[in-house]
């Protein structure tokens, strides 16, 4: 079993950089109207917080967790619940990304 090496937060953050300036020339390539969709994609760090989420569901083995927290038939307690639980850890273990994580938190609470 590999072991998994955290990537430091500043790689991070230029990652997505780099890839919200991928997103943003694709769809102005395509003719999309920049002032529509901009506001819609999430800041740099609300993407570092989401690599992170998606790390620790790999890292952790949470897959069939989420699986069942984002099953149709589950209640909509238990998709906040596991999301809550997976973010707020990340608050904690990165506090300078809590408010891209309470940003995130709300988007989840108004979708």
């Amino acid at each position: 079993m590999s072991e998994h090496v955290p990537t430091s937060l500043e790689v991070l953050r230029q990652q997505a950089r780099d890839e919200l300036s991928a997103v943003i020339e694709f769809r102005c390539r395509r003719g999309d109207d920049p002032w529509e969709f901009i506001p819609d994609l999430p800041s740099v760090d609300e993407q570092v917080v989401n690599t992170l989420r998606e790390d620790a569901i790999d890292a952790y083995g949470l897959g069939e967790e989420r699986a069942r927290a984002h099953h149709p038939t589950s209640s909509r307690t238990t998709l906040v619940r596991f999301e809550y639980q997976l973010l707020r850890q990340i608050a904690l273990d990165h506090p300078d990304l809590s408010t891209a994580v309470w940003a995130l938190l709300d988007r989840l609470d108004t979708r």
